[in-house]
């Protein structure tokens, strides 16, 4: 199907979509061990920029903003809808992270069912809450904060930080200094400010090889199930392969496939890297 012309941000249903709404949520089960279930739902693209050659790095902060707003207003869409309980932005960028299609754009993926990864951090965060009446990732944020070693950058709204556990060499993670549990709950100002810290994080990326950095980014936020969810706290993932240059990768093989991963840096080492790289693009 060919897209409409146009001038700005654009979301259209991905004509491949691994998701349908129109699946059965038949299950099967041998009643011991093996459980299976159809997962009906649905997956959208959206379009960064009418020009091909841009990538979030590359567009301005108010462009950006404009994605911002789209991602809010979908979450807000797909999450109203009776069968969707988990709206998963994401984006992956450059051929290195499969990305089939040069043009700046990220996708959504809303389902029925909370995915492993979501429902493995919602566990963890009400579990935390039920024990010191507390969010988790509000404690873990102010821990870094006095640290300070592995903040990348920030603004009056998000920190980005390299995390304390991450897996990735320059894995990063950004967080809203707010308790806010999802993007709908950011005002006008927290819009831009999730607009700034994007660009902050992307063009540091870009520079630290001088290269098209790619990556896996995307947000974990509240879910749409109509509980209140107290216990979820925004933020977002960024999980880029690079290592040692533009052409060296990170991977995941032996030990860390069959044990556990190992730090090829120090979060720290990391943290400190992306900072000392400049804030202005290395192509501007």
């Amino acid at each position: 199907m060919r897209n409409p012309a146009y001038e700005r941000t654009f979301v259209f249903d991905n004509d491949f979509a691994a998701l349908q709404p129109d699946t059965r949520s038949d299950q099967f089960s041998d009643g011991r061990l093996l459980l299976a279930r159809g997962e009906p739902g649905l997956c959208r693209v959206i379009t960064f920029s009418p020009r091909h050659d841009l990538t979030l790095a590359r567009m301005s902060a108010s462009e950006i903003r404009d994605v911002v707003d789209l991602w809010v207003a979908q979450y807000l869409e797909l999450g109203s809808l009776a069968q969707i309980n988990w709206v998963q932005i994401f984006e992956n960028r450059g051929e290195m992270m499969g990305a089939s299609n040069p043009h700046p754009h990220c996708q959504i993926w809303a389902n029925f069912e909370l995915p492993n990864e979501a429902l493995k951090e919602d566990r963890a965060q009400e579990s935390f809450l039920t024990q010191h009446g507390r969010c988790l990732l509000c404690e873990y944020l102010a821990v870094e904060v006095n640290a300070k070693e592995r903040l990348v950058a920030e603004n009056e709204s998000f920190q980005a930080l390299v995390p304390f556990w991450a897996v990735w060499p320059f894995e990063t993670m950004i967080l809203s200094r707010a308790h806010l549990r999802a993007l709908d709950e950011l005002d006008a100002g927290g819009r831009e400010d999730l607009a700034d810290i994007l660009k902050q994080v992307t063009t540091r990326y870009d520079n630290l090889f001088h290269a098209a950095f790619p990556y896996t980014f995307g947000f974990h936020q509240r879910p749409t199930d109509g509980a209140e969810q107290r216990a979820w706290h925004l933020h977002a993932h960024f999980y880029p392969p690079l290592l040692r240059s533009a052409t060296i990768r990170k991977f995941m093989v032996g030990y860390e496939m069959l044990a556990g991963p190992q730090r090829d840096l120090t979060a720290e080492a990391a943290a400190a890297r992306l900072r000392a790289t400049p804030r202005a693009h290395y192509r501007d």
